[in-house]
């Protein structure tokens, strides 16, 4: 495989969201899942649109109201409920265990893929599947019992499988906005539909005094607020552009080296244990979105 533009986006999106996950895990959790991923998405957004007005200028391009309504609802399902299922699945089963959860991304985008955009798959991506699922059984299935409690695997999983399809759908749904509309705005409409749901979800479930009061405890600003410029800013870019570039179901099988990343990293810089299940589930993990990318 050649490697252009959209594999080098695909690849380095990955190293930078897994610095990113890495951060947010060893911050703990001073921020509740939900607190944490609305001050990440508020960065991002803040460093965006002076990113936008330079790259493409301050008038806004014709999107139809069906493209828009795409993008705003495709931020709110993989950016607002995605995001904030991905993070609650960190803190309840550490950066190693999502890591490898998270390698169900490529297989939903690529299933998702062929249903909506037309792109083909063939009986080993099918194989990677099964292989990609078998890593992860093996590494959540009554694993160090020790050292996360089961109740907390099991809720972790959910979370993190439900976390990974609703990214994969809000991708597979606004790739091809991606692809024909001007990128910066669609990625900004799209992390402003992700804020405006969790604002309208903190107005609906009467969260705001509980929200300011989470802000108003004392937090690691500094590490917040980089893994934030990570995690939606730097990555978010790199991840959409490598999904305009090439085919989305390459895309997603690159982005899983994250996996591998937040795997080696959690047991470098958190002391995760990095025992033989995690070992070999995350070879079966790899060797299983390789198929489906080669093959």
């Amino acid at each position: 495989m050649v490697i252009g533009w959209g594999e080098f986006f695909a690849l380095a999106s990955a190293l930078v969201w897994a610095l990113a996950i890495i951060t947010f895990r060893r911050i703990g959790e001073t921020l509740p899942a939900f607190e944490l991923n609305l001050f990440k998405n508020c960065v991002g957004l803040v460093l965006l649109v002076p990113t936008l007005l330079f790259v493409e200028g301050a008038a806004m391009p014709d999107y139809s109201a069906a493209d828009l309504s795409i993008a705003l609802l495709s931020g709110f399902i993989g950016i607002a409920v995605a995001d904030t299922w991905y993070l609650r699945a960190l803190h309840l089963m550490g950066a190693s265990r999502t890591g490898i959860v998270a390698s169900l991304l490529s297989p939903f985008v690529i299933l998702l893929s062929v249903t909506f955009l037309g792109e083909s798959l063939v009986g080993l991506q099918l194989a990677g599947f099964a292989m990609v699922m078998s890593g992860i059984l093996l590494v959540t299935w009554r694993s160090n019992r020790r050292e996360v409690e089961p109740e907390q695997v099991r809720k972790g999983v959910l979370f993190g499988v439900g976390a990974v399809f609703l990214m994969a759908v809000g991708v597979v749904m606004v790739k091809e906005i991606l692809e024909t509309r001007p990128f910066m705005w669609t990625a900004t409409i799209r992390l402003v539909g992700g804020i405006a749901g969790m604002l309208v979800y903190i107005l609906l479930r009467g969260r705001t005094g509980r929200v300011v009061q989470a802000f108003r405890q004392p937090q690691p600003w500094f590490m917040l607020v980089g893994g934030s410029v990570m995690a939606t800013y730097l990555s978010m870019i790199m991840w959409l552009a490598g999904y305009m570039l090439i085919p989305a179901s390459v895309a997603s099988v690159l982005n899983e080296s994250a996996n591998a990343w937040i795997v080696v990293l959690a047991w470098l810089l958190l002391g995760e244990p990095l025992g033989r299940r995690k070992v070999v589930g995350l070879a079966l993990t790899s060797v299983g979105v390789t198929i489906m990318l080669l093959a």
